[in-house]
C-alpha cells in the first residue's frame, strides 16, 4: 500500500482551504504533518522521504511547496517519491502552472492523475553572503544546491517581495507583490550583473538591470516556460520601463513586445555576479549572495499534474 503524507501549513494565506485539505487527506488515509513555524516543511518532508513515503504531498502556497521539495531533497528521495500539491497560499502560481485547480481538484489528481517527471532548478552559491540563518549557506551537508520549481528572481520584485507585510496578502491576495512593486519603482537603484552561459564562457548580457527572472515553471506575459525541456528561460529587464504600471494591460503589452529593454535567453544554465549581496527569491524564499550558479535538472521530480497541464507549451 502506498504510504501519502500531507506537509501542511496551517497559517497559510487560504486558511479555509488548508482546513479542508485536511479533512479531505485524512478521509483518504494521509498522515498529516503540521508545520508551526516557517522552515518546519523541509524538516517534516525529510524526515517523512527518510522514513520511506511514497508520496509528499504540500498544502499551502509556492513557499510552503518549495521547502517540502527541499526536504525531499535532502532526504536523497526525489528520484523515488512522488510530489504533489493541495493550493492553499496566496497565489498558488506552481499548482497552477500544472493544473492544479483546488483542493478538491488536487486530490483527484493525486488518486487518479498523472504524473509528470519536470525539470527542478537548482542554484548554489558561488560567493560570500550575510552571516544570517539559511542565507550563508544554500547547500546543506549531503545536498547539491538549493531547489526552486518556478523562478530564480533578481532586483526589483525580489526585493519588494521581501518587502511585502503578510497582511497585505491575506487582504489582497497576489496584488499585494504588484501593490508593493509599485511603491519601490522609484527608489530602487538597478543592480550591476554580469550574466555567463558557463564559467570559462563570454558574458551573454552584462549591465544595470531592473529585475533578473530565470523560470523553470514560470508563467510570463505571452509564455510559460516548458517544464521539461532541461532548460531555464531568463528575461533581463534592463531600466524601468517609461509606462503606466496601473493601466489595464500596460505590464503585459510591454513583456510581450519586442522591446529593447528586454533581453530574453533559453539556457541550460547561467552564472550570475552581483558584484555585491543581493536579495533572490526561490519561489518566495529568499537568500542573499553576490555569485550564484543557476542550472536546470532535467526530468528531476516526479510531480501530478492535472489534465490541462501542457507539457511542452505553444507561446503566443
Amino acid at each position: 500500500m502506498q504510504r501519502s503524507v500531507l506537509v501542511r501549513n496551517p497559517e497559510s494565506g487560504d486558511q479555509a482551504a488548508s482546513v479542508q485539505a485536511a479533512a479531505l487527506a485524512e478521509e483518504r488515509g494521509y498522515e498529516i504533518r503540521n508545520t508551526s513555524e516557517s522552515g518546519d516543511e523541509v524538516a517534516l518532508a525529510r524526515e517523512a522521504a527518510e522514513s520511506g513515503a511514497d508520496r509528499v504531498v504540500a498544502c499551502g502556497g509556492d513557499g510552503t511547496l518549495n521547502g517540502v521539495v527541499r526536504g525531499v531533497q535532502e532526504a536523497s528521495r526525489l528520484d523515488d517519491v512522488t510530489l504533489g500539491v493541495v493550493p492553499a497560499g496566496t497565489g498558488n502560481g506552481f499548482a497552477d502552472n500544472v493544473g492544479i485547480r483546488g483542493v478538491e481538484h488536487a486530490f483527484e489528481v493525486l488518486d487518479g492523475g498523472e504524473v509528470r517527471r519536470l525539470d527542478l532548478g537548482v542554484v548554489e552559491s558561488l560567493g560570500d553572503g550575510p552571516d544570517t540563518p539559511g542565507n550563508s549557506v544554500l547547500s546543506p551537508e549531503g545536498t547539491t544546491g538549493r531547489p526552486f520549481l518556478n523562478s530564480c528572481v533578481c532586483g526589483l520584485t525580489a526585493e519588494a517581495s521581501a518587502r511585502t507585510e503578510s497582511e497585505l496578502k491575506k487582504r489582497v491576495g497576489t496584488l499585494a507583490y504588484v501593490l508593493t512593486t509599485l511603491q519601490h519603482t522609484r527608489d530602487f537603484e538597478g543592480l550591476k550583473l554580469d550574466i555567463r552561459a558557463g564559467p570559462e564562457a563570454d558574458p551573454v548580457w552584462s549591465g544595470e538591470a531592473l529585475v533578473l527572472l530565470v523560470g523553470n515553471a514560470r508563467r510570463f506575459p505571452g509564455r510559460q516556460a516548458d517544464m521539461e525541456d532541461g532548460k531555464l528561460d531568463l528575461l533581463v529587464v534592463e531600466r524601468a520601463p517609461a509606462i503606466d504600471y496601473l493601466a489595464s494591460g500596460a505590464v503585459d503589452r510591454f513583456f510581450r513586445g519586442g522591446d529593447s529593454r528586454l533581453t530574453r535567453l533559453t539556457v541550460p544554465s547561467v552564472l550570475v555576479d552581483a558584484t555585491e549581496p543581493r536579495q533572490f527569491s526561490l519561489d518566495g524564499e529568499m537568500v542573499e549572495h553576490d555569485r550564484l550558479s543557476i542550472e536546470t535538472r532535467e526530468r528531476a521530480i516526479s510531480f501530478a499534474v492535472g489534465e490541462s497541464y501542457e507539457p511542452h507549451p505553444t507561446f503566443e
